[in-house]
């Protein structure tokens, strides 16, 4: 009997594996990557920008209003006694919010009206760069409005109006107004998305050692 000879191995093709209907099968890892690389470049939407910008106008024109209200319905000193903890009445300030160093002899005046104006250029970048994140734009827009309001006070008559007065008995409040309202509001905003933000962190950190 003659043996046959042994079959010789095929060479390989060097051809990519295909899927069973012979398309070539696709890399998912670097089209996740590519797309999230793509999402990352995408423009941002400014629309929003111009929303906050117009919440922050509107609580200037309220506290301007409000202060000028009072300041020609009301004498300096008087109180109109509302309920037992709350009277309206007009002072004015020379200082900052809530009567801080009104104590001064006038050089606070320009200290705190260059803070306004600086504050004022820091929180329109932050507002231009971050217009989708609700909670850091509100807080800003808050802080917007109230340094405004009070510096527009400063340059124009040297001091600001307050009219707002709480007291328990014989504990009295420092008086204030719709600006420094907006400040303490802007203030506490600001606090709860660094909160949320640190938990939002503090969950993706979670997630990734999971």
């Amino acid at each position: 009997m003659t043996a046959k000879p042994a079959s010789m191995p095929e060479r390989p093709s060097g051809k990519r594996p295909s899927n069973a209907d012979g398309s070539q099968p696709t890399a998912a890892p670097q089209a996740t990557q590519s797309a999230v690389q793509q999402a990352a470049s995408a423009p941002v939407s400014r629309a929003p920008f111009w929303g906050w910008l117009m919440l922050a106008l509107a609580l200037v024109v309220l506290d301007q209003a409000t202060k000028l209200w009072f300041d020609n319905a009301l004498q300096y000193g008087e109180r109109w006694h509302m309920l037992p903890f709350f009277d309206f009445t007009l002072v004015y300030n020379t200082g900052a919010a809530f009567s801080f160093l009104a104590d001064g002899q006038g050089w606070q005046r320009w200290l705190f009206t260059g803070i306004a104006l600086v504050a004022t250029v820091v929180i329109v970048r932050m507002l231009w760069k971050h217009p989708a994140q609700r909670l850091l734009c509100a807080a800003l827009a808050c802080i917007l409005s109230g340094a405004l309001g009070n510096g527009i006070d400063r340059l124009l008559y040297g001091h600001v109006v307050d009219f707002l007065l709480f007291y328990w008995q014989d504990w009295y409040f420092p008086a204030f107004n719709v600006a420094d309202v907006a400040i303490a509001v802007g203030a506490i905003l600001l606090l709860l998305d660094e909160v949320r933000r640190w938990r939002e962190e503090k969950r993706q950190r979670t997630q990734s050692e999971a």
